[in-house]
């Protein structure tokens, strides 16, 4: 059964004054340092399905992974918490012979730059290095696809360059304000305790190969999924992320969360695909699919009732004729709608 709690803690935090705008330049790989190059060839246990070619951007804050594979209509797709870039191998791998697939390793994250200082993990940070990439790669008609963070990260990146979008395909995810926690996501934010177990003892992560899957992952994708977190320093974005959830108004990303509802009103009229595992006990469908169709009542729907969090897992190689689906659904989505 699903516990819900709204926590308010006590500490200090500041609010966001506005919108951070930053630039990002396309890097080639020489331009990288070295360990961060060497760590994104490390990719023992997972290789054959995650062949893609590394590439690089930075900003102030740091340098960033990504993987642009394919040529025509762009896609871009942007991972939540806990996971990076792979979780979208499948959709990259069937979809880059008709699309620019791009999948892009928030910082932190993936095979991307881990700087320690918290303050860089806040979503308004998060959506302006994605705004940089996008703005970076000039990329126009651009279709969306969000997952858990990427949510809210990816529609506060359309709601700022809304020009450059053009339609929007969202698994699980989020992109406005709730006061819904389940009790197990809360207790990683507890002070002290939660960070201990976040980025000391990884629990986050590994209970999410369980518990937001509804079928036991395959070695491949559990070594995928791991990769990246392997230690106290890395794993600081998947620590500041839970403690980034912002339920009260004076947290420090209410503010660019609100705005990032706001912006959802301005793309009411556009195409939209919902693609939702029904056993998501996180991004619950009564509290966030029902969300966004009050939203978007427009939009295309698809409830997948046998998938959990993870429906990227759920719904796999294994299956391929329902990832077929989706594909197509996405094909539809592109091609159909004006």
């Amino acid at each position: 059964m699903l516990v819900c709690l709204s926590f308010c803690f006590t500490e200090t935090i500041l609010v966001s004054q506005g919108p951070v705008e930053l630039n990002a330049k396309i890097l080639s790989a020489d331009q990288v340092a070295q360990p961060l190059r060497q760590r994104a060839q490390r990719r023992a246990g997972f290789q054959q399905q995650y062949p893609f070619e590394s590439r690089w951007f930075c900003t102030d804050d740091g340098v960033q992974h990504y993987v642009d594979e394919g040529s025509g209509p762009p896609l871009l797709m942007v991972h939540g918490n806990p996971t990076w870039s792979f979780a979208w191998r499948h959709l990259i791998a069937g979809l880059r012979d008709r699309y620019r697939v791009i999948a892009v390793d928030h910082l932190g994250c993936g095979f991307s730059q881990q700087p320690q200082d918290p303050s860089l993990y806040v979503l308004d940070r998060h959506i302006a290095r994605l705004a940089a990439l996008v703005q970076a790669l000039d990329l126009q008609q651009v279709c969306l696809f969000g997952h858990d963070w990427g949510g809210a990260i990816g529609m506060g990146c359309a709601g700022r360059l809304p020009h450059r979008f053009g339609r929007f395909v969202l698994m699980n995810t989020g992109a406005f304000r709730s006061r819904a926690i389940p009790l197990r996501i809360a207790a990683c934010r507890i002070p002290l305790l939660g960070q201990l177990g976040d980025q000391g003892l990884n629990l986050f992560v590994r209970a999410a190969l369980w518990m937001a899957v509804e079928r036991p992952l395959a070695a491949e994708a559990r070594a995928g999924l791991l990769a990246p977190y392997g230690s106290w320093s890395q794993r600081i974005a998947v620590h500041q992320f839970v403690q980034d959830i912002p339920l009260h108004a004076g947290h420090r990303s209410y503010v660019a969360l609100c705005e990032v509802e706001r912006g959802l009103e301005q793309f009411r009229g556009h195409p939209l695909q919902l693609i939702w595992g029904m056993r998501d006990w996180c991004f619950t469908p009564h509290e966030f699919l029902e969300g966004f169709l009050r939203r978007f009542p427009q939009a295309q729907v698809e409830r997948l009732a046998d998938a959990g969090h993870y429906v990227f897992e759920d719904r796999s190689e294994e299956h391929t004729s329902e990832l077929q689906s989706h594909s197509d659904l996405v094909c539809r989505l592109l091609l159909e709608k004006k």
